[in-house]
């Protein structure tokens, strides 16, 4: 039996979709509700399923965000942001009321976003974190199930398309610097 054959995409070869080609496939059904997948800088990208711990996480945060948060804000699990080029499904977003007002379509940006990663580390590294900056998300939090931490990235330059301040913790109270007065246990959250 032979070894299969890599194929090698050109990057000159791709043709990268908008967010309204992407809306309109949607819309006409050639990406249906049980297809998982979220543009990234144009690019359809399959979005990973989650194992256990990554639903526990999620769970927990999502419980309490919403019960410390007024409402001014909306806490959106697994709902998209609408940005230039992406239109990501963040595992955890927060917006302001009004922010969700002024817009016929998704959000456009958020004060928080969150991605808890189990095997998409790199994606949300790599990829998101310069999506979220760009769109000038407050502050991206990645909750980093293999190593036990959570990465803070926050100071986002839109121009850059980075975070300016960024750190790493594994125990202790936490303040979420997007949301005055709301803290949670970092150690309570990773044993989640």
């Amino acid at each position: 039996m032979s070894a299969p054959i890599e194929v090698v995409i050109e990057p000159g070869w791709r043709r990268r979709l908008t967010v309204e080609e992407y809306h309109h496939l949607v819309d006409a059904h050639v990406l249906g509700d049980d297809d998982k997948f979220e543009l990234l800088e144009g690019d359809l990208v399959a979005m990973s399923p989650q194992e256990p711990p990554h639903a526990l996480v999620i769970a927990w945060l999502n419980r309490v965000l919403v019960r410390s948060l007024d409402d001014s804000f909306q806490v959106r699990p697994q709902l998209p942001l609408t940005l230039d080029r992406s239109e990501p499904e963040p595992d955890l977003a927060v917006v302001t009321v009004s922010e969700l007002e002024r817009a016929p379509r998704h959000p456009e940006t958020a004060l928080l976003v969150i991605e808890v990663a189990d095997t998409t580390l790199r994606k949300d590294r790599l990829v998101k974190a310069p999506v979220y900056a760009e769109a000038g998300v407050a502050e991206y939090w990645i909750v980093n199930v293999a190593a036990r931490q959570l990465e803070r990235h926050r100071e986002p330059d839109t121009g850059q398309r980075l975070y300016r301040r960024f750190d790493v913790v594994q125990t202790g109270l936490f303040s979420f610097e997007s949301l005055p007065g709301l803290t949670i246990d970092v150690a309570e959250l990773l044993s989640a």
